[in-house]
């Protein structure tokens, strides 16, 4: 059975979270265009990475990028 292209976009925007939970984590979205008209406080919320919640893009995710969060 050959390997599943990766989708190499949603790779770069997810990563599972650390520890035994393994958690879908996400980006803020919004993080690189006209940054410097918004408070500081609302620059600093973009350092975090959040946990998705929906299922259904979690599984979308796991579709497109099989091997995420696997050691080569």
């Amino acid at each position: 059975m050959p390997k599943i292209k990766t989708h190499k976009s949603t790779s770069k925007r997810f990563r599972l979270s650390k520890g035994g939970k393994g958690k879908l984590m996400r980006t803020k979205q919004g993080k690189s265009h006209f940054r410097r008209r918004k408070p500081k406080n609302v620059r600093r919320t973009y350092y975090r990475m959040l946990a998705v919640k929906h299922d259904g893009t979690v599984k979308r995710v796991q579709k497109l990028a099989p091997y995420l969060g696997k050691k080569k």
